[in-house]
């Protein structure tokens, strides 16, 4: 789902052009996507999930990525390389953004290494179970994961075992009483 980000009018100083600039109040629509990842991975040659939960995107990156996301014409550079910080903020609350009220509960967390998901790994999940492309990567990239992740829950049922079974009712009801301050 597009989301129309107003971007304030800034009058600021370069130093490294050494000039004042001055840049005009501007509405973008951006779109999170699979779309605008690919065109981020192909311009970085890094995976831009990666890059952001390390918290190692540069300036430069993000004003890049928000480019991509950016639907139909892009306003002028002095519009994404001035952004102010709560702007920039505004826009990784949406990209944060579940935008679905799916959950899913993780029975068994995988062990070891966890893979690097670029882009392409995204498209074979979506060709393995049979997404179609030109509909799913359009959508918020959140909402796209969870309808893999729940292709994959419902394609591999996890079964529980009756101590983990036990287990789970048992935190369950501990948080109950706790929530209502009861004794069972």
């Amino acid at each position: 789902m597009p989301k129309t980000i107003h971007v304030p009018a800034i009058d600021i100083f370069d130093n490294e052009r050494y000039q004042f600039v001055t840049t005009k109040p501007t509405d973008i629509v951006i779109e999170h996507s699979l779309i605008s990842i690919s065109k981020w991975e192909s311009k970085w040659h890094t995976s831009f999930l990666k890059a952001t939960e390390d918290k190692t995107l540069t300036n430069e990156q993000i004003e890049d990525y928000i480019k991509f996301m950016t639907i139909g014409r892009l306003a002028p550079d002095d519009v994404y390389h001035y952004m102010p910080v709560e702007t920039v903020e505004e826009i990784f609350e949406y990209i944060n953004d579940p935008m679905t009220a799916t959950t899913i509960r993780d029975l068994k967390k995988p062990t070891g290494a966890k893979p690097i998901i670029t882009n392409e790994l995204v498209y074979c999940w979506m060709a393995n179970y049979q997404l179609p492309f030109e509909v799913c990567e359009k959508w918020h990239f959140n909402r796209l994961m969870m309808l893999i992740r729940v292709c994959e829950e419902k394609s591999n049922p996890k079964q529980m075992s009756r101590k983990e079974t036990a287990d789970y009712y048992k935190a369950l009801n501990a948080a109950r009483r706790a929530k209502y301050h009861t004794k069972g």
